[in-house]
């Protein structure tokens, strides 16, 4: 994917974080187990647990989410966001661990596998950062998908995502190229205000933006 430089974005508020510790807004929760639900499911499932034993460590991740959001501090200064949610993510399944070690009969082979081999590494914690933005680039993306032309969306998707050449885009598009770069440039500012919607933190994207 070509790169999409985020930090030349204005930084907005933390929106979707402030208005998570208000337990009255049903949208705002909504929204992030949207976003981040599919987030923790996979990382489950990436290191070795089966659908089910994924599903309720995500789900128990959640709650955790919902019962401490109110005492999370937003500052950049001090931690990200998704280093805390990361920490969380890892509590549950070390809780998920230990409820398999105090019941023998429920310990899968996969599961033990995960007890032997994985830990909180710089490397794991990459993977966790390089799926983080790929789950917000992808909910950011199909959310503002219908707002656009089929043919400015082609524009930004074939010469971003898929890395075509503009010119080729344009000849197969039945566009200018100019007019290609200008709709790439539209969708990319509008694809910023909406991962800026819940992630403000002065994002860098890793390689998948890249």
């Amino acid at each position: 994917m070509a790169a999409i430089n985020m930090n030349d974005a204005s930084i907005t508020r933390p929106s979707l974080l402030l208005r998570m510790r208000d337990v009255n807004d049903d949208a705002a929760w909504s929204q992030f187990v949207e976003i981040y639900t599919p987030l923790i499911f996979g990382y489950c499932r990436g290191r070795g647990l089966q659908e089910g034993d994924a599903a309720d460590v995500a789900q128990e991740s959640m709650r955790a989410v919902a019962k401490a959001i109110g005492k999370f501090e937003y500052d950049p200064q001090r931690g990200k966001f998704r280093n805390w949610l990361l920490t969380v993510v890892q509590s549950k399944l070390h809780d998920f661990l230990a409820k398999q070690q105090r019941q023998p009969a429920l310990a899968s082979e996969t599961t033990l596998r995960f007890k032997l081999e994985n830990e909180s590494t710089r490397a794991d914690e990459s993977s966790w950062e390089a799926d983080y933005y790929r789950a917000i680039f992808n909910w950011a993306a199909e959310r503002i998908r219908n707002e656009f032309q089929i043919s400015t969306w082609q524009a930004f998707w074939q010469t971003t995502v898929e890395e075509r050449d503009g010119k080729e885009v344009a000849k197969s598009l039945g566009l200018s190229v100019g007019a290609v770069y200008v709709a790439k440039s539209r969708v990319i500012a509008r694809l910023k205000e909406e991962i800026q919607s819940v992630d403000a933190e002065g994002i860098t994207p890793p390689d998948f933006f890249v």
